[in-house]
């Protein structure tokens, strides 16, 4: 074979060679990698729900619990402040029950004295001890009244009377007054002294002019 035959031939070789370097040198098409990573970003996306879901079955079942708890306290609360009720009811009902016992002795005594009054009014009287003996057991005190001045805090004018008396000074109880635990339960209801009047002023018309009903 002559030099001339020998150089196409390894001109041909070489063409052929440098074509395979050269497709393998070349990039890759970007489509070939795009279906890899939409997998992972996907397997991604359904771990993250994976894991909200059950947080969410956390939360939910942590409120259900927290509703049941405040539910069985409501129930609890409600019961003891019945229990509580039921207890001062039936301790108010112990203390006052003698008093009705009494009522009852000295109204058979009365029946029995044969027209004797004193005895009825002992026992009136012992009745009564036992009353505020209870009432004083419960916490219940008697507001202060005759002779101390007019406290509107405490008191309930329903009459101003002429009196010598300092003007202001309850000079008559008509209802006591009570308070409980330091806390007015009832006001006394009163009558109230007022500075006399000079000469004859005043003394027309009808009823007693010394005294002053209030409205």
């Amino acid at each position: 074979m002559s030099d001339s035959e020998a150089k196409p031939a390894e001109n041909t070789a070489a063409t052929a060679k440098d074509g395979a370097a050269a497709s393998e040198a070349a990039p890759k098409p970007e489509g070939a990698a795009e279906p890899k990573a939409e997998g992972n970003e996907l397997e991604s996306l359904r771990v993250k729900l994976a894991d909200a879901q059950a947080e969410a079955l956390k939360v939910r079942d942590q409120l259900l619990r927290t509703a049941a708890d405040f539910d069985n306290f409501r129930k609890r609360t409600r019961k003891d402040v019945e229990d509580a009720q039921r207890k001062g009811l039936e301790r108010a009902l112990l203390e006052v029950l003698p008093v009705a016992d009494n009522l009852e002795r000295a109204l058979q005594a009365a029946q029995q004295s044969g027209g004797d009054l004193s005895s009825v009014v002992e026992g009136v009287r012992m009745v009564l001890r036992f009353f505020e003996d209870a009432m004083s057991r419960l916490g219940v005190e008697r507001v202060p009244s005759v002779g101390n001045a007019f406290d509107p805090g405490l008191h309930e004018a329903v009459q101003h009377v002429e009196s010598e008396e300092p003007a202001g000074t309850v000079i008559t109880e008509m209802t006591p007054g009570y308070k409980l635990g330091g806390k007015l339960l009832r006001a006394a209801l009163v009558a109230v002294a007022r500075p006399k009047a000079n000469g004859d002023e005043g003394t027309s018309g009808e009823g007693d002019p010394t005294q002053t009903p209030l409205n």
